[in-house]
């Protein structure tokens, strides 16, 4: 690294983590019911909102009833988001006269959106509404985020109390989260967006008329929307001329701060943040990298503060920072390295900024898209600024070995901290046991109850991902859709399936995922990889608030000490390494060594 680049990545760490006391303090006071300059002003509004949806603010849940409320609230959502598209042709702010979104891809978008995922299957420029972006996508951004977050603060509450069954309201939860955190953060950022040119109207698209007429190879699709071939199998191709380009408009600012704030991730373009009108200089690069580890990196103050031990928030928070700077600099200097591949062709080609510039845009340049790519997988993100398809093999791994650790590196909002915990309550049993102390953790007992859905939490996600991978590579119709054959294809693959798991939502492109086949397992995958484990987290919340605390003693394991952070980063990495390396060595560690000239 350069001295420039080691300031760069400096005042960004230094940025985030002296944000992270004042936010993290302030959701404490949000969800604890405190007082705070925000809350005195948008009370009314809050009790308003109560009185009109005939919510019981004062009245608690068991684990049961709180996982309930928060199924039937994502499954609304669902069939609120599945209808707008559907009925998009006839729905107003539609100057593009967008049909409606066909069935298959409705559902995995309607999907992809309450489960906090946002995986596209689709160009938003070339297939949504303004209206559709803004009453769908948008608010389900909100919706999903808040979602997140509360299933954390039920987690907390169920560590924090003792002999009850009350783990607070989800209804809530849902109107404090959005109304004192994400709609004052999302206006902020959304100002801050637009002062730098991102794009907020609802024009209609503008035409230009080029200066030189540019002629293209368009590839001809089946009415299933795969690529058509002749009877020798090559595929199809019609040159064009094209004249006149299209400028795409729309409400953009505002969705991409809700899904910078929320780890929503996803793109009101197609090319997402690498588009000039969603990310146009290095100063809204700045803010969007910012806001994406923004919330997960706060929310562990919160939860030291909650459960009123702070060292436990900031053990956990220096533990995943450990594992993710280590890996911002491994990207960096994998796609430092000049493609191989161009060497062997042209051994006098320089490339721009003395690397692999491939899919990244000059005005960012591999520093800020290696952070951004590992900051958007090691959360929930999944928004990109540079295409990952196009990273060396080794930094193509990184982003999907983060995604492939479940997220717990910061992870999405909420999610990511109550998978960690759970890791967490792993490493305490499996320790405690060890040395022949009893597992407990914050003062509770840890016993097999936890531990089976523990196991549920950690091990459905890689079951889902392998499961699905293997049954794409196995089929006619998974295999269809690739552009690269060989290992490349087989990481696109894997790499797809990761992100819908994970509710992560970013792509290897090469892969045409806008088929029924991709549109309806992956979004099985979407709905198995978010609420299976939110039911698993809920029980455990349930079970632990049910229990006594028992007093520390000398058979206790301090669970904030520096052993300990590091014995819970060796069962993260030996669990992720052990379960995916079989696949990773199909994918980007065998294209590594044939890129290198080795197989």
């Amino acid at each position: 690294m350069s001295g420039n680049e080691i300031l760069q990545l400096v005042i960004y760490l230094a940025v985030l983590f002296c944000l992270v006391k004042p936010l993290g303090s302030y959701i404490a006071t949000i969800y604890e019911g405190r007082s705070n300059f925000m809350v005195r002003v948008l009370g009314p509004l809050e009790r308003w909102t109560y009185k009109i949806c005939h919510i019981r603010s004062e009245q608690e849940m068991n684990w049961k009833e709180y996982a309930i409320s928060m199924l039937l609230f994502n499954l609304m959502g669902f069939i609120a988001v599945y209808l707008i598209q559907r009925l998009q042709g006839i729905l107003p702010l539609n100057p593009q006269h967008f049909p409606a979104v066909n069935p298959d891809l409705a559902f995995n978008t309607a999907t992809s959106f309450i489960a906090n995922t946002n995986w596209q299957a689709y160009g938003g420029e070339n297939t949504l509404s303004y209206f559709t972006q803004m009453a769908a996508l948008t608010v389900q951004n909100f919706l999903s985020a808040a979602t997140g977050i509360s299933i954390l603060m039920a987690l907390i509450r169920g560590i924090r109390r003792c002999e009850t069954t009350a783990l607070g309201n989800f209804w809530v939860d849902i109107v404090r989260g959005i109304l004192y955190l994400f709609l004052p953060l999302s206006i902020l950022l959304s100002l801050l967006l637009v002062s730098q040119g991102v794009i907020q109207n609802f024009k209609p698209y503008q035409s230009v008329s080029l200066i030189q007429a540019e002629q293209y190879q368009d590839p001809q699709l089946d009415e299933t929307g795969q690529q058509m071939k002749d009877a020798k199998g090559d595929l199809i191709f019609r040159t064009k001329t094209l004249i006149e380009q299209q400028i795409p408009m729309g409400p953009a600012a505002s969705q991409v701060a809700i899904k910078q704030l929320g780890t929503n991730g996803g793109g009101f373009f197609n090319v997402n943040s690498a588009h000039p009108f969603e990310n146009p200089t290095p100063l809204s690069n700045f803010f969007e990298m910012l806001a994406i580890l923004l919330m997960p990196a706060a929310l562990c103050y919160t939860y030291g503060v909650m459960v009123r031990k702070n060292r436990q928030g900031w053990a956990i928070l220096v533990t995943m920072s450990i594992i993710l700077i280590p890996l911002i600099c491994t990207t960096f200097i994998a796609e430092k390295q000049t493609n191989p591949a161009i060497e062997k062709i042209a051994q006098d080609i320089i490339l721009p900024d003395g690397g692999n510039m491939e899919g990244k845009e000059t005005r960012f340049g591999i520093l800020n898209s290696s952070i951004w790519a590992t900051a958007t997988t090691a959360t929930g993100n999944g928004s990109v600024n540079a295409m990952l398809d196009s990273f060396l093999p080794v930094g193509g791994l990184i982003p999907l070995w983060l995604m492939d650790l479940a997220e717990v590196i910061f992870g999405g909002v909420g999610s990511g901290l109550y998978q960690m915990i759970i890791f967490i309550l792993i490493t305490v049993f499996v320790s405690g046991l060890m040395v022949g102390r009893t597992p407990e953790y914050m003062g509770k007992k840890i016993e097999a109850f936890e531990m089976k859905m523990a196991a549920v939490a950690i091990f459905v996600m890689p079951l889902t991902v392998l499961l699905c991978t293997a049954i794409a590579v196995l089929s006619s119709a998974g295999l269809s859709a690739l552009a690269n054959p060989g290992a490349h294809g087989f990481s696109e693959i894997l790499y797809a399936f990761s992100s819908m798991t994970n509710n992560n939502g970013s792509a290897f492109a090469g892969l045409n995922s806008n088929i029924s086949f991709y549109t309806t397992l992956g979004g099985f995958a979407i709905l198995i990889g978010r609420y299976w484990i939110a039911i698993a987290i809920l029980a455990i919340a349930g079970s632990l608030a049910g229990k006594k605390t028992i007093p520390a003693s000398s058979g206790t394991l301090p669970t904030d000490s520096i052993t300990f952070g590091f014995v819970l980063i060796g069962v993260i990495l030996i669990m992720g390494a052990l379960i995916f390396f079989p696949a990773f060595a199909l994918g980007p560690i065998v294209e590594q060594f044939m890129l290198a000239g080795h197989l």
